[in-house]
């Protein structure tokens, strides 16, 4: 540590501090050092340097620290004029701090009456993250040197070899052994350019190069996407959780991955998912960033007790977050399409004109794949109602108890966030249930190649409708001649003998990558258009796909239970 020359002193007013040199130009501190910038030059020395000379410098990035001690992102990059006269600082892998026997850690600062700086001897705690953002230090010994005033800023090195893991950030003062850094992989969070100099030994040169080019591409593009999401299909189901305190950019998700995750496929992961969102076309209604205003016309559909031709049948119209009753009867099969075409008619008169209309039909699990999106939307309109609106099916039991409380959670982190991708559930896969479970954990939109009561799918699909996966697809008649579950009077067999539902999945994981869950029922209405004006709709391979999309923040006050009003259960 005595021959390293990159150590730096730091004036700004009145404020003495620390920092590094990391390129040629460029020196790390502390925000706080030089929070006077604005009204007082800064100045930077490096005392062991050939004539140690004050020379200017000014502040070219900023972590966003907010004033108070407890606040993060204190960090600030300055810039000299010119390159310094000495080596840059290297850097340890991000876990080298940490060990047993502990590791000694030595910070060069400038406390009173150390103009030429003084080194003071430490080791971390543990490897936990303070307020996911500090490493807590401790004194080495019960004597020594204390992290006090002049030290803030100061590079955080292994003894021994200089090698740098972090920057003090918080001293105790005088008689006080403890402070806190900021590990290098956080800094790296508030000055992406670090991460091009920290050591990654779990992954490849190339594969990390790779991830930064895609990273700098997306911030360039403006890529809309989630950093959580992302990450998650990066850890996979065995990885570890998102840290507590999130993602706050793509940057940040991306260099946990390479810090955090021994699997040297989690880069290669993460960086095919990025690469395949910029990929993705963003036209129409994927450009759109704003989360989209849904008022709901609710259509809800159950067994009544009264016999097997008869159902119960509720309508509802939600706006402004409230609930708005039309009408609730008992019905013959025969009479349920007609009466539904006239309800939803009703309900409009309850939707802001400014709001954006969904149509959405709660159905048992055993219903679900009837061809609601294919009714004729009036007696003298032929066009199917999933052509005219935008049209979603969803369960009755996913609206209520803990899942309803889990999926509202999920669609919190996911918003609009996000960027979607289809996790595959084939027909034949033959997949345990079990295993499905961990995999759609960070699933966003599940897309099954057969319908729900499918002999072999059902099993699967169940699995996928008890967890909180806010988006299911599927193609209606799915493929193999399993199509079992369709609505009574239409034909059972429409397969070829293919696997249609693989084509379908195939299909339709290009068209909804790059488009937000809260987008997919406006995305999905472009799609069914699209079949239905195809030179033979029959032909198409979106001609019956099905929605399953329940974003419980549209419905706030579901029904406890499913009997309705005129149900002769009630």
């Amino acid at each position: 540590m005595n021959s390293a020359r990159w150590h730096a002193r730091i004036e700004c007013g009145r404020q003495i501090g620390a920092g590094f040199l990391v390129t040629g130009r460029k020196v790390l501190t502390c925000a706080h050092v030089i929070a006077d910038s604005g009204a007082a030059p800064v100045t930077v020395t490096f005392p062991h340097g050939a004539g140690a000379v004050a020379v200017p410098a000014r502040v070219v990035s900023h972590g966003g620290w907010g004033g108070r001690p407890t606040d993060p992102g204190d960090l600030a990059v300055l810039e000299l004029d010119e390159d310094a006269p000495v080596d840059p600082a290297a850097f340890a892998p991000a876990d080298a701090a940490f060990g047993e026997p502990p590791r000694k850690l030595v910070a060069y600062g400038f406390p009173r009456g150390y103009d030429e700086g003084t080194l003071a001897e430490y080791r971390a705690t543990a490897a936990q993250l303070i307020g996911g953002e500090w490493i807590q230090l401790e004194a080495w010994n019960g004597h020594g040197q204390p992290l006090e005033a002049g030290f803030s800023g100061a590079a955080v090195a292994l003894a021994g070899t200089g090698e740098v893991v972090g920057m003090v950030t918080a001293t105790g003062g005088r008689g006080v052994r403890n402070g806190r850094m900021l590990p290098t992989h956080v800094m790296a969070r508030y000055w992406p350019e670090l991460g091009e100099r920290l050591p990654t030994p779990a992954h490849e040169d190339a594969d990390r190069d790779r991830l930064r080019v895609l990273v700098a591409k997306a911030a360039r593009a403006g890529l809309d996407c989630s950093p959580q999401r992302l990450y998650l299909d990066a850890a996979g189901p065995f990885g570890p959780p998102v840290p507590p305190e999130g993602f706050d950019s793509l940057w940040a998700a991306a260099w946990y991955v390479l810090c955090e995750l021994d699997d040297p496929e989690s880069v290669t992961r993460f960086a095919d998912r990025l690469d395949a969102l910029l990929d993705a076309p963003r036209t129409g209604a994927a450009a759109r960033h704003a989360r989209p205003d849904w008022s709901p016309i609710l259509v809800e559909i159950g067994r009544s007790g009264a016999g097997g031709d008869q159902v119960v049948v509720e309508v509802s119209a939600y706006s402004a977050g409230r609930r708005h009753p039309v009408d609730s009867r008992t019905l013959a099969h025969a009479e349920l399409r007609p009466y539904i075409r006239e309800r939803i008619d009703e309900a409009f008169s309850h939707l802001a004109p400014d709001t954006d209309e969904l149509i959405a039909f709660a159905l048992p699990r055993e219903w679900l794949n009837w061809p609601v999106a294919q009714w004729e939307s009036g007696p003298d309109d032929p066009t199917p109602l999933g052509c005219s609106y935008p049209l979603v099916v969803t369960d009755h039991a996913r609206r209520r108890g803990g899942l309803r409380h889990r999926l509202t959670r999920r669609w919190q982190g996911i918003d609009a966030g996000a960027n979607p991708l289809v996790h595959r559930v084939e027909c034949e896969s033959g997949e345990d249930p079990r295993k499905l479970r961990l995999r759609l954990r960070a699933a966003d939109v599940a897309g099954f190649a057969a319908p729900p009561a499918a002999e072999h799918s059902r099993p699967r699909f169940d699995t996928a409708l008890t967890k909180p996966v806010p988006v299911l697809l599927w193609p209606r008649s799915g493929c193999g001649g399993e199509h079992a579950g369709a609505w009574p009077d239409e034909a059972a067999d429409k397969g070829d003998g293919g696997c249609a539902g693989s084509a379908f999945l195939d299909a339709i994981g290009p068209y909804v990558a790059g488009v937000t869950p809260a987008e997919l029922p406006r995305h999905i209405l472009s799609l069914r258009e699209t079949a239905d004006a195809a030179d033979d709709p029959d032909g198409h391979w979106a001609r019956d796909v099905q929605l399953l999309w329940d974003d419980p923040r549209c419905f706030p006050d579901p029904h406890t239970t499913t009997t309705h009003l005129h149900s002769p259960v009630a």
